[in-house]
């Protein structure tokens, strides 16, 4: 049915847009690819994990608490340090912090793959208009959405959105019109831990696991929609993240099942072939330099 595609491709856009949003306002802001992105994203999983038998609502708030300090304690412990470094060096650091946040959680209670059963309600399925649509599609769908409202909200109309902005355009010239760093890169960070938890939310619904190495694929949604839609620009990242996440629905539905192995060949050779006639990115005004 058209119904059911059309809502399950917008709910993975929606999703897939929040971690790029994630991804592209470090970048933005402190010229910081940070591949330890999706570690975060794990330590949501983490806590949902250790909280699954208590009630949905309080493992999900335990998830947003620990994603938003383990992006905090990141800042402080690893990246404030290096905040005038060159991009390589920051770069590396963020691969650092990936491998050591991994390690711990596969030497503690991660060292293979945990089951975490769904809530039984996200799994109900209902028709609609003859279309037969399941919770969690609608629920993925109105918790991104609205989250990513509030980011645009946050963004627009509050000072540290504001500030945020005025950092990802231009952070030496910001910060010499009064822009505080250790208020604007902390709250990027908790920022990014919230779109972190919220995302591994959906995704441990969706799975109904969680594993040390959870964290690679979102980390590589995000990489690859903030490159697509332009690392330099927060809605063109959201906009590249919300394509990738349509064009995989659209590929799991017209390609036959013995083709279906070969989606992200197709959909990275796509990629590769808008990059080649819009390397700065769909919506980014300035091409992105490699150092």
């Amino acid at each position: 049915m058209i119904l059911e595609f059309v809502v399950s491709a917008i709910g993975l856009g929606a999703l897939y847009a929040l971690l790029t949003i994630g991804v592209a306002l470090l970048f933005g802001v402190l010229g910081l690819l940070n591949f330890a992105y999706g570690e975060i994203v794990m330590a949501g999983g983490f806590a949902l994990y250790l909280f699954r038998d208590q009630p949905w609502a309080l493992a999900v708030g335990a998830a947003l608490v620990l994603a938003v300090i383990v992006a905090v304690v990141c800042e402080v412990l690893a990246f404030r340090p290096l905040r005038n470094a060159d991009p390589i060096t920051l770069m590396i650091a963020s691969f650092a912090v990936s491998l050591a946040i991994q390690s711990l959680a596969r030497m503690t209670v991660l060292p293979r793959a945990q089951g975490v059963a769904p809530e039984p309600f996200l799994g109900q399925r209902f028709q609609l208009l003859g279309a037969d649509i399941s919770v969690l599609e609608i629920g993925t769908l109105v918790l991104c959405g609205l989250i990513l409202g509030a980011v645009a909200w946050l963004m627009t109309r509050t000072s540290l959105g504001i500030q945020l902005r005025a950092a990802a355009e231009n952070f030496e010239m910001a910060s010499v019109l009064g822009v505080r760093a250790n208020l604007v890169i902390p709250g990027a960070f908790a920022i990014v831990g919230l779109l972190a938890a919220a995302g591994s939310v959906v995704l441990v619904a969706r799975q109904g696991a969680v594993s040390a190495e959870m964290g690679l694929q979102p980390m590589l949604i995000g990489v690859v929609g903030a490159v697509l839609g332009g690392l330099r620009s927060l809605k063109g990242a959201a906009l590249g993240g919300f394509i990738l996440g349509v064009a995989t629905t659209l590929l799991e539905t017209v390609l036959p099942t013995g083709l279906i192995a070969f989606r992200d060949a197709v959909l990275f050779s796509a990629l590769i072939a808008v990059l080649v006639i819009r390397p700065q990115g769909l919506l980014s005004s300035a091409k992105v330099r490699v150092s």
